[in-house]
């Protein structure tokens, strides 16, 4: 096959690297590598899983700066980000070799008369397709407790990625995992679609747009194979009229720029309660103009170049969009002339229904200032976007702030007076158009087992 898959650097636009696209035999001959690890894996004992899994933590921080420094060289991230997420997804190892076993384990219930058991049983090859915005920790988010769980693991990762995926494959290996049993697939869509057709495939998990979440769990429908989705968001941040201001500011401009922009769960809309509303414009913008845009790879760049010329033009069609119908302009919107791929941090005040800015997914670093009358108002405009991943809100009222977090807020993950991405204790992932499903946590180590009765008499 002629076809290839090509990484390119977005700060210098230049190739990095070039793989051959599989033939559908090689594809085949991957799964099956799988598939036959997978026989022999899912018998080992929980405690024998989990020191593997622990010994890829460890791994992990010894190929901390190799693994970083690809990251950032085939999508643009700051290297200092790079970084925090290889530790991330050491963190998700330990956590998950801890827990794992108890977690996993055979539990006794009362039944009338002998004895009831419930295992929590491998179901076979679990198939992941990932996006590129965080090249370790989306493939490791859903592996590491497939794994544990005694699956095999299949990554098609993005394309702008290859590379990382590639050497995850080779860490997992260099850690003690069997040989194939996490095999990753350097395929087309097409292809991909025959992946999920195949019958030594059991579970199909997919990250990225709520479009692409369609398609593949309307294929994996068709042969009833179990899915989990987690797809794109618009998070709203509450700043209610009792917020610490400085404190919302200073954290809705990093929840913002975090990863370049190009994050699910960054915050994306800033509903701001008419009290706060110019003050936070005002404070916004300065903070956004000052922004350092430059090389990831130093120290004191805070935003970096998207991963691609496309994904950098499609972000400011969707700006100048907004402008045109009536929102207003605070900092940044105008392409640098410059190599590479950036963009700087662009605010929107004024954002309102009928722009790109208020309902779409803007996935870049770019802000949508919005106003609302009153608490009420607020929490009635965050929920009726059509995505529900995460949110926040800033309020002085903790306690008041997490009734509304729990009772009205209409997303999966809700962070009161912060912003974070992911913790391994937690359970990740949205509702509504944002998918369906749960990573991280006890929740997420048996999103991918059989969860089997057994009735003794």
């Amino acid at each position: 096959m002629s076809n290839s898959l090509t990484t390119i650097n977005p700060l210098t636009e230049e190739e990095l690297e070039s793989y051959p696209q599989m033939s559908d035999e090689e594809a085949s001959a991957v799964v099956e590598a799988s598939h036959t690890a997978f026989l022999e894996w899912r018998l080992k004992p929980l405690e024998e899983r989990a020191t593997v899994i622990a010994a890829i933590a460890e791994e992990m921080r010894k190929s901390k700066d190799a693994f970083a420094k690809l990251m950032t060289d085939e999508v643009g991230k700051l290297l200092k980000d790079s970084r925090e997420e290889v530790e991330l997804c050491a963190a998700i190892c330990d956590y998950t070799a801890k827990i794992g076993p108890d977690t996993l384990a055979d539990e006794e219930r009362e039944v009338d008369s002998g004895m009831g058991i419930v295992t929590h049983s491998p179901i076979g090859v679990v198939y992941g397709i990932q996006p590129w915005n965080f090249p370790a920790y989306q493939a490791v988010r859903y592996s590491i407790a497939s794994l544990m769980a005694g699956n095999g693991v299949l990554l098609k990762h993005a394309s702008a990625c290859t590379g990382s995926g590639l050497f995850l494959r080779d860490l997992y290996e260099r850690a003690g995992l069997p040989k194939g049993l996490f095999g990753v697939l350097l395929i087309s869509h097409d292809q991909s679609d025959r992946i999920i057709e195949d019958e030594r495939v059991r579970g199909v998990t997919l990250t990225g747009s709520d479009k692409a979440g369609r398609a593949v769990a309307g294929k994996a429908a068709e042969l009833v194979k179990k899915t989990v989705l987690e797809l794109g968001s618009n998070d709203a941040y509450l700043v209610l009229d009792d917020a610490d201001l400085d404190l919302a500011v200073k954290t809705c401009v990093q929840g913002r720029i975090y990863n370049n922009g190009q994050t699910c769960v960054n915050a994306k809309r800033f509903i701001v309660t008419e009290k706060n509303y110019d003050a936070f414009v005002k404070a916004y913008a300065e903070a956004f103009e000052d922004i350092k845009v430059g090389d990831p790879s130093e120290d004191e760049t805070e935003l970096g170049p998207m991963v691609t010329e496309e994904q950098r033009d499609k972000l400011h069609k969707q700006v100048e969009e907004s402008i045109k119908k009536g929102a207003r302009l605070v900092a940044g919107g105008k392409i640098p002339d410059r190599k590479g791929w950036f963009y700087p941090a662009t605010a929107l005040a004024e954002v309102a229904p009928g722009q790109p800015a208020y309902k779409d997914e803007m996935f870049g670093p770019a802000a949508s200032i919005i106003r609302a009358k009153d608490e009420q108002d607020a929490m009635r405009i965050a929920n009726s976007s059509r995505y529900g991943l995460g949110g926040g809100i800033f309020s002085r009222d903790v306690e008041r702030a997490r009734k509304l977090a729990a009772e009205h807020f209409d997303t999966g993950m809700v962070f009161i007076n912060t912003f974070d991405v992911a913790y391994p204790t937690m359970p990740f992932g949205g509702v509504k158009t944002s998918g369906y499903g749960r990573e991280h946590g006890p929740e997420g180590l048996k999103e991918f087992v059989n969860i089997k009765s057994i009735r003794i008499g």
